[in-house]
């Protein structure tokens, strides 16, 4: 079948593909050549600084005003360092901490870091408000329950990042925290009136339209107030009654990753992309989990056709690929700006390249010596409950039990977490069980625990969990373990719940490296409780 190339090369100007390996494929260098405005990076094309610089200048050679995505929203969710886990708290530790000054310099921070490996945008922060605990999803990824905390510190993190000349694209319009479906695997709906959605969900997304958010994401979710049938990716009414006319957002809008069931069970992906063009939506991104040339070509062809069929108005994929364009433009002129002799700027990697945070002194915020500004801010979000006297600091190595539940796919699953990592660092001789994630099997039974705790006999215990409030095997198993050891000392990763649990309990608001090292610093005594 004969398509139009210029339909072709405007459906080439909306797609956001990702690859696969740490070089650039032909095809995405030919394709970039040939008018596909960007690409989407993801933990499978990450090493170190240095070779994603190289990546990315790569990129650039084909295209100079390439769109280099990436969702690195710092904590949990982090592409830059899913093997080493982030340097960074992500977003509920800086909410606990309520700093709006510590969450715009962590956010620069973060920018520098992307600017200097040549991304261009960052799908982050993400601007839900966490309202429904047993959101399985969202959680440490938002800033908290309050929608006027929410909004403050999406505010800030978007004039941090882009100070930097990264630009920022707040999610999941209109709003994921009041779900308890992961649209990784169903389709969430809310509920909510359209007075409750204006007082909370929608509110951070003011504050982030106001602060000049460059891009917003949609979500994979019903909101039966607006729509009570289609996705908010895929609703004219979502995307253009609401975020266009009645908040005013002209920016361009890109879909969470369209492969995601919520949208691609029933309209498959060519359908979803099509439908979310139709819709409103600007940018498509597609390769989380389907990641070849044969993807992008099955878009365009689609988004090309429906043009042809009359689902795509013309105008209406010439302003997508317009807006697109522009954001292209923009990205590349802050880059530019930001770093006119490193990659972002010339092309050229320079060796010794870093993203982990930087030293905290440089940012002025009180913090002494060459603290890193990431573990600062994990400091900060630490809360200490003792209920027996010196328990704390630990007087000999402890055994350490780690327990969780298998996260969302939004949370690289091989990113190190827990606490005993860095405590074995602290305190030589110390020593874990970490038993199976929930998902993988059945979870740890009695036997499973007792083996755990005979390993801790004699010595000091400390039990590390993520989400326990949200699963009933992981407080029967803390229970389990309590009854044996009333001793023990608990540490929730997670969102906070109980801290009346063990002779000390140590909530770090996160499950990032940083947020583990500064539990195991007040374990191990080198900072107070």
């Amino acid at each position: 079948m004969s398509r139009d190339p210029a339909l072709l090369r405007l459906a080439d100007g909306v797609i956001l593909p990702g690859f696969a390996g740490r070089r650039a494929p032909d095809w995405v260098r030919r394709r970039l050549a040939d008018g596909l405005v960007g690409v989407v990076l993801f933990s499978r094309n990450i090493g170190d600084a240095d070779q994603v610089a190289r990546l990315t200048a790569d990129l650039r050679a084909e295209r100079p005003d390439v769109i280099v995505g990436i969702d690195e929203e710092s904590g949990e969710v982090t592409r830059l360092e899913a093997a080493t886990g982030s340097t960074r708290p992500g977003n509920y530790a800086l909410g606990v901490v309520d700093d709006v000054k510590l969450t715009e310099e962590l956010a620069r921070d973060l920018g520098q870091a992307l600017a200097g490996v040549g991304v261009t945008i960052t799908f982050a922060p993400a601007a839900d408000v966490n309202s429904n605990p047993d959101n399985p999803v969202i959680g440490l990824r938002s800033f908290g329950d309050d929608p006027r905390l929410v909004a403050r510190h999406t505010a800030a993190w978007i004039r941090g990042l882009q100070a930097a000349g990264v630009a920022a694209c707040a999610k999941h319009f209109p709003g994921h925290g009041d779900t308890a479906v992961d649209s990784h695997h169903g389709v969430p709906v809310v509920t909510g009136s359209r007075e409750a959605l204006a007082q909370v969900e929608l509110l951070p997304f003011r504050a982030a339209i106001e602060e000049g958010v460059a891009a917003i994401m949609t979500g994979h979710l019903v909101v039966t107030a607006y729509d009570d049938e289609r996705p908010a990716t895929l609703s004219p009414r979502i995307l253009g009654d609401l975020l266009r006319r009645e908040l005013g957002f002209d920016g361009p809008v890109i879909t969470d990753g369209i492969e995601m069931a919520a949208v691609a069970e029933r309209y498959g992906l060519a359908g979803a992309a099509t439908h979310a063009i139709a819709a409103g939506a600007d940018g498509i991104c597609v390769g989380g989990e389907n990641c070849g040339e044969e993807i992008v070509e099955e878009l365009r062809e689609a988004i090309a056709d429906a043009v042809v069929e009359g689902l795509i108005p013309e105008d209406r994929l010439a302003e997508a690929a317009e807006r697109m364009r522009g954001l292209a433009a923009r990205t590349a002129s802050a880059a530019t700006a930001g770093s006119p002799s490193g990659p972002a700027g010339s092309g050229e990697a320079s060796g010794g390249l870093s993203w982990e945070s930087s030293s905290g002194a440089a940012w002025g915020s009180g913090i002494s010596g060459d603290v890193p500004l990431g573990l600062y801010a994990a400091r900060r979000a630490l809360r200490v409950t003792q209920r027996r006297s010196a328990v704390l600091p630990l007087r000999a190595a402890p055994h350490v039990i780690e327990m969780s539940p298998l996260l969302s796919l939004a949370v690289d699953r091989h990113t190190p977490w827990g606490v005993g990592g860095p405590l074995t660092e602290l305190m030589p001789g110390t020593t874990v069980t970490r038993l199976p994630e929930s998902g993988d099997g059945p979870p740890p039974d009695a036997a499973d625990l007792d083996a755990a705790l005979a390993a801790a006999a004699g010595r000091p215990l400390v039990i590390v969990v993520r989400y326990a409030n949200r699963h009933r095997w992981l407080t029967e198993a803390i229970d389990h373990l309590l009854a044996a050891r009333p001793d023990g000392i608990v540490v929730e990763m997670g969102l906070p719940g109980r801290t009346d649990l063990g002779a000390a309990h140590i909530a770090t608001h996160g499950s990032a490296r940083v947020c583990g090292q500064a539990a195991a610093e007040v374990l191990a005594g080198v900072t107070s409780p």
